[in-house]
């Protein structure tokens, strides 16, 4: 793709962004995401071969500045594991606040796409949640952890479910008590006797 087109493709990526996770890939067409990118629906589709693509495109968009931000508010956070990995869900319920919040747009995709297990988007979730639950792996492994996958599973677990709830409930301190659990579970595997590495 040259150059020039480029800009083209991120201003409807940015405006399907802005219209997909505000009110749902469903309810949103192709005609309002060209006309809120200012370009007629033939141009998007000369980027886009379908809404599909278009889907995907805007999932795939928010895949590592997600994971950068996660990243960003694990290090800033002051003393070990436990309490770096809390300041996710603190940061998280603070974003919760904010009257535009709509929970995660990878797991609102995921259930609008429920019974589209093929879907490039689905995909595209898959691996977000994946590099996720990777990067705790890698970091609870660094720390000796016997069982370092368990234990990265169990806090994606935390924080997908905190999701749910919030979102539900509209009440961010569930984020907030479920990162007080995954300080908890992480400091009482910490705890045990580390495994020693051959």
């Amino acid at each position: 793709m040259s150059r020039s087109s480029e800009p083209t493709r991120e201003r409807i990526v940015q405006a399907a962004n802005a219209l997909f996770y505000s009110e749902g890939i469903r309810r949103v067409s192709v005609d309002e995401v060209a006309a809120k990118a200012g370009l007629t629906k033939r141009t998007l589709y000369y980027h886009f071969k379908s809404k599909d693509d278009l889907v995907a495109a805007y999932l795939a968009a928010r895949d590592q500045p997600n994971l950068a931000l996660f990243r960003k508010w694990f290090s800033e956070t002051e003393g070990g594991v436990p309490g770096k990995v809390e300041a996710i869900f603190k940061n998280l319920a603070r974003s919760a606040r904010h009257p535009k919040w709509k929970g995660c747009g990878f797991l609102r995709t995921s259930a609008e796409l429920a019974n589209m297990p093929g879907h490039p988007a689905i995909r595209i979730g898959a691996a977000h949640k994946k590099k996720f639950e990777d990067w705790l792996r890698a970091t609870f492994a660094e720390q000796g952890v016997k069982d370092p996958l368990k234990l990265a599973r169990q806090i994606l677990l935390l924080l997908d479910g905190s999701f749910a709830v919030v979102l539900l409930h509209r009440d961010a301190s569930y984020m907030e008590t479920a990162g007080e659990a995954a300080r908890t579970l992480i400091e009482t595997v910490l705890r045990k006797p580390r495994h020693r590495r051959g």
